[in-house]
């Protein structure tokens, strides 16, 4: 079952992201370098390439050097992913009304594919490593882009995502927005981390004798 979950996830996060990248090419009004760039700036793009390959890469790992290298990276893609589905449902489906192709590759990339990863984390996650020391690195990721979407975004006059549009929001407002979700991050890192650990007791008191 593990292999399978697995290669699920990998195989549509690979069809979601690729099959993206062709549509935003046939919608395009921009030049190929530029889309492509555009199309990279999503966090949800960014994601969703992350969980492909973090997946292909177990599928073709064995299981002791899997062992070896969990440090919760695991853990921090759930949490990555999950805000990408949560902000999409609560900020973006309403003012996102996508049709035919475009609907399920959208729905695979903010539904389907954060719930299953969720799946994963909670079947097979070694949630007894989690601890709060984890959390400062796992924001490095988001902290990274939010600077990478601000400086492009200055020198290309493109923002991914209405809430990080200084053009139209103004510095202030956006550094509001970005420091809101900054905090989301890192609640959703201790919930997981909490949860983790609690199920992780729960574990070792039902096989204890």
């Amino acid at each position: 079952m593990k292999k399978t979950i697995e290669m699920s996830i990998a195989l549509l996060a690979w069809f979601a992201v690729i099959t993206q990248y062709y549509l935003m090419l046939e919608n395009r009004i921009t030049d190929v370098i530029e889309t492509s760039i555009r199309f990279f700036s999503f966090f949800t793009i960014l994601t969703n390439s992350l969980v492909a390959i973090f997946f292909s890469y177990r599928l073709i790992t064995d299981s002791k050097k899997k062992k070896q290298k969990a440090n919760g990276r695991l853990s921090a893609l759930t949490v990555y992913i999950l805000v990408v589905g949560i902000v999409y449902q609560l900020v973006l489906r309403p003012i996102w009304d996508p049709k035919g192709l475009q609907k399920v590759v959208d729905e695979l990339l903010h539904t389907v594919i954060p719930l299953l990863v969720l799946l994963f984390w909670y079947l097979y996650e070694q949630k007894h490593k989690l601890t709060w020391r984890l959390i400062p690195s796992w924001l490095i990721y988001p902290c990274v882009y939010l600077l990478f979407i601000l400086i492009r975004g200055y020198s290309g006059h493109f923002y991914p995502y209405p809430f990080v549009n200084v053009s139209e929001l103004g510095i202030q407002k956006v550094l509001t927005n970005s420091f809101l979700l900054f905090l989301f991050f890192g609640f959703l890192s201790l919930v997981l981390i909490v949860l983790g650990q609690r199920l992780a007791k729960l574990g070792e008191q039902a096989t204890s004798p």
